[in-house]
């Protein structure tokens, strides 16, 4: 154990589901808990790439001191039950209890379980941003994207357990609620201390990054959430990279292979799939100059971590004829509060396709791939040579 960890233990545990709910709880321990060790539980998922993106930041924590609890959470249909059997006395031990997704069940049900008098949440990117609404505003917990109208059989019956979960997430004379955010706060719930997410320590751990004269794009998973058209998806992709000479395309991890092969085929973009969190990629570098993203948390994070470089982020508005028929009615107004309330970023409007991307047409301008292969796809890459790397900052 690093000896800059202090004593690890149950006092304090950190429930993550995600890359980015790790990285930062790793920024929470740095900025209120320096050289305290807590343990650092991975409910893992299922999908390959977060999973990949998850065992690269646990290594990250262990260097930092922290224990990390690598758990099967959804390793079949007896795995929960084992999980959470596993996990109550360090539950019932913990005097503070660090969570990265207050609307996902597990975390729920995990805090039925808890006796802990200090609760922090921390970001899960912009999901934040509508729990502290419908926190302040005493509503159930439901994410953005999911469509509104009746609650579904499954709803229902877990309902006691997110109402459970939603008083205890309520501040009170006998627990105290944290939440800390590189988000906007526009409502605050009565009583709940707020502190910002500086990303001191991925500007200390990593960088600077050495730029690029070029441009890039982040990708977004508002396709495969239901939000956004694929077809008027690829078009905006295409129309905003020709527009801004962009050349390499940082996927989502939740985007589907097959949606990002005919977008490197359409557009001539190389795609990567960072082993990272996209702060810490950007950070280490190289980076583009501009870097182009629609709607998303890093609209708000890389500022933050690109503080004090040259990198400028732009982010492109979603046009309401780009959702679908089955988006929730508060999508729009989501999505630009995302964008409206982004710091330190240049705002793009949404324009028209200049050309529009035929991915089964080689012969299409915008497919061009490289100089070497103008008629080809884009190369389709697991990661730039320098996008996986983990160390110390450059001296």
């Amino acid at each position: 154990m690093s000896p800059r960890a202090g004593n690890a233990g149950p006092h304090t545990l950190a429930f993550v589901e995600s890359p980015v709910q790790l990285l930062n709880v790793l920024e929470w321990a740095h900025a209120h808990a320096p050289g305290v060790g807590l343990t650092l539980v991975v409910l893992s998922p299922v999908d390959p790439m977060t999973r990949g993106q998850l065992r690269r930041m646990s290594d990250l924590a262990r260097d930092e001191g922290h224990q990390v609890r690598w758990e099967e959470a959804r390793g079949g249909p007896l795995a929960p039950f084992q999980t959470i059997g596993g996990l109550s006395g360090l539950l019932r031990r913990a005097r503070r209890v660090v969570l990265g997704d207050p609307f996902s069940r597990y975390v729920q049900l995990l805090l039925t379980i808890t006796r802990a008098r200090d609760l922090v949440v921390v970001d899960d990117g912009t999901a934040t941003m509508e729990f502290v609404g419908q926190l302040a505003r005493g509503e159930r917990l439901v994410r953005w994207h999911r469509k509104g109208g009746r609650p579904g059989p499954r709803d229902v019956v877990f309902a006691p357990v997110s109402a459970s979960a939603r008083r205890r997430l309520t501040p009170g004379e006998r627990r105290h609620i944290e939440i800390f955010s590189s988000m906007p706060m526009e409502e605050t719930p009565a009583g709940v201390a707020v502190s910002a997410n500086t990303f001191a320590w991925t500007r200390t751990r990593f960088g600077p990054p050495r730029i690029t004269k070029g441009a890039d794009m982040v990708g977004t998973s508002l396709v495969e959430t239901g939000v956004v058209d694929d077809g008027r998806y690829l078009e905006a992709v295409h129309t905003l990279a020709k527009a801004h000479g962009a050349t390499r395309y940082f996927a989502h991890r939740r985007e589907r292979t097959d949606k990002l092969h005919r977008l490197a085929a359409a557009t001539g973009l190389e795609i990567v799939r960072p082993e990272l969190p996209l702060e810490l990629i950007a950070r280490r570098g190289p980076i583009g100059r501009t870097v182009l993203s629609f709607p998303s948390t890093v609209v708000h994070t890389l500022p933050l971590a690109l503080a004090g470089t040259e990198v400028r982020v732009a982010v492109c508005d979603i046009d309401p004829a780009w959702l679908t028929e089955n988006a929730s009615p508060r999508a729009q107004g989501f999505l630009s509060g995302v964008t409206g309330t982004a710091r330190d970023v240049h705002r793009l409007s949404p324009t028209a396709p200049t050309a529009a991307p035929n991915p089964a047409n080689p012969a299409n301008p915008a497919n061009t791939a490289s100089p070497s292969d103008p008629t080809g796809p884009a190369p389709f890459s697991a990661t730039p040579p320098s996008a996986g790397l983990v160390g110390p900052a450059a001296s």
